[in-house]
């Protein structure tokens, strides 16, 4: 497997985004692999975003997989209140773009604009931005090694997380 094609990376982010909608968690962790990274940078100023997760802020960081789903068990288990009653959430993607074709991997762009419902305060918002994930050839076909998520609008009324973004 080469590199993926504009309908496999289409397919495989659609894939993601259904998923996190359907809060079926272990099935979106198992579209990562092992030592992938899920990244949301803050904003330094209005115009320049964090470059370096190690050393400046994050809205989310996560390195590997079992972080991932580390994030997922405390999601799923009611014990806190952002847990409890989760959002409901509708992912829109486009302009899926592939920047880099590689021997077993890929960088692809894209656009979304997530729409939440949080039934506990009656709040709805969205968040919209770019999606850059890398993506690397497995036994199983193409996972992702990496996400990068670029939030365009960082005012957060409610619990950001990976499944609202």
């Amino acid at each position: 497997m080469s590199t993926p094609t504009l309908a496999q990376s289409e397919e495989l982010i659609f894939r993601e985004a259904r998923l996190l909608d359907e809060r079926k968690f272990e099935e979106w962790i198992d579209l990562y692999v092992e030592d992938a990274i899920y990244w949301i940078p803050a904003w330094r100023d209005d115009n320049t975003q964090t470059q370096d997760p190690d050393k400046e802020l994050s809205l989310i960081y996560y390195r590997g997989r079992e972080n991932l789903r580390d994030r997922v068990d405390r999601l799923k288990s009611g014990l806190s209140p952002a847990s409890r009653v989760h959002p409901r959430v509708a992912h829109l993607i486009s302009n899926v773009e592939i920047e880099q074709k590689g021997q077993g991997e890929a960088i692809v762009h894209s656009t979304f604009a997530v729409h939440a419902y949080d039934p506990r305060t009656d709040r709805a918002s969205c968040h919209f931005g770019h999606y850059l994930h890398r993506f690397r050839s497995a036994d199983e076909g193409w996972k992702i090694a990496s996400k990068i998520v670029r939030l365009a609008n960082d005012l957060i009324p409610t619990v950001l997380d990976v499944n609202t973004i």
